[in-house]
């Protein structure tokens, strides 16, 4: 049995490729390969556009790969998702699929833009969204770089924005919000049928998705006289039900807590001024809820 995998090259190339290594799976490609290598012999991984996956998902010529939502609905692909995965280029937030125009123009929404053009990646999405609002344009295909398009040669662009650092970048706004979009591991759905493959896919979605749970968490442990373990236990999350130790010493124990990274960051200070002592901090690669 072997998995063929369409991971997305291009933007979500690397962020890809550091969950599967926190997932276990150690992923490499040369820099002008399509077809990197991992340490599994039962997954055959090949690099494809993102906008592609959902197509070669429907026609089998995958078993299963990661893509957004986003291009998932711009083709109308009927896959079967395994999981969501909230990750992007550069945070852990969905992007937005949105209808941008010039700050400088007088259009406010989507109606406004009747009889004007719209360029786009997305175009059998923007034209769906734009017919169901009743408002007729022209989407013309872009390849990519739409942003500079506007004011001289289209009114307005559909694209995909993390962060909107982009638009500002070019005086540009954002006047609707067509789709917010995650990434998916989907699989066609006769690979999904077959016993042996759902199971792989099922082990593979469990890993990538502790290994998301454990992006934003780190685990810290430390040494508490019991004499102010009350006090200690009132600084931790209500929440977070500590793992306790008795230590050699019996007048002290160890305290163990999964928490988020930034509440750690927060927390070490009280806990050290509490009398605990022997802290550390310790990143975490998977966490299996």
């Amino acid at each position: 049995m072997k998995l063929r995998i369409g991971l997305p090259k291009g933007s979500l190339q690397d962020a890809t490729f550091a969950l599967f290594q926190k997932a276990g799976y150690d992923v490499k490609v040369a820099s002008r390969s399509y077809h990197p290598v991992i340490d599994d012999p039962e997954i055959e991984p090949v690099l494809l556009r993102p906008q592609e996956i959902p197509r070669y998902l429907e026609d089998g010529l995958i078993d299963a790969g990661l893509t957004g939502l986003d291009w998932i609905t711009d083709v109308g692909a009927d896959v079967q998702e395994i999981c969501e995965l909230r990750y992007s280029k550069l945070t852990s937030n969905p992007i937005r699929v949105v209808v941008a125009v010039h700050n400088d123009s007088p259009f406010q929404t989507a109606k406004d833009l009747e009889g004007k053009t719209i360029a786009t990646e997305y175009q059998r999405l923007a034209q769906r969204y734009f017919g169901d609002q009743g408002v007729n344009v022209k989407v013309e295909f872009s390849w990519g770089a739409c942003e500079v398009k506007v004011p001289d040669l289209v009114e307005a662009i559909v694209v995909n924005t993390e962060t909107g650092s982009s638009l500002r970048a070019h005086n540009l706004r954002i006047i609707e919000t067509i789709l917010t979009s995650t990434t998916r591991f989907v699989a066609n759905k006769t690979s999904w049928e077959d016993e042996i493959k759902r199971e792989k896919l099922e082990n593979m979605s469990m890993l990538l998705v502790g290994a998301m749970n454990a992006s934003k968490l780190v685990g810290l442990k430390m040494n508490v006289p019991r004499a102010v373990e009350d006090q200690v236990r009132k600084i931790l999350p209500s929440l977070q039900n500590p793992t306790v130790s008795p230590l050699a010493d019996s007048d002290w124990i160890a305290m163990e807590v999964i928490l988020n990274e930034h509440e750690s960051r927060d927390l070490i200070p009280q806990l050290k001024r509490a009398g605990a002592t022997g802290l550390v901090e310790y990143p975490l690669n998977k966490v299996i809820y």
